[in-house]
């Protein structure tokens, strides 16, 4: 039980002509992640909009919860 079979070195060879071959699978994975990070925040930061008068929407607030 000490040594690899052939089959062993068979499915790592495959493992990392997956990974590694080609013209870098893993840092076009990786930069569609970053591309995705990126779109997320920026539509994160659309969302945001800014309180005109934030002691009237407190009011407002306050009112609702009384009723």
């Amino acid at each position: 039980m000490g040594g690899l079979s052939i089959w062993h070195w068979l499915v790592v060879g495959a493992i990392i002509l997956i990974l590694f071959g080609g013209r870098g699978r893993i840092s076009d994975i990786m930069g569609d992640v970053a591309r995705g990070i990126k779109s997320f925040r920026k539509g994160l930061a659309e969302d945001e909009k800014p309180l005109e008068n934030p002691q009237k929407d407190a009011a407002e607030t306050k009112d609702r919860i009384k009723s």
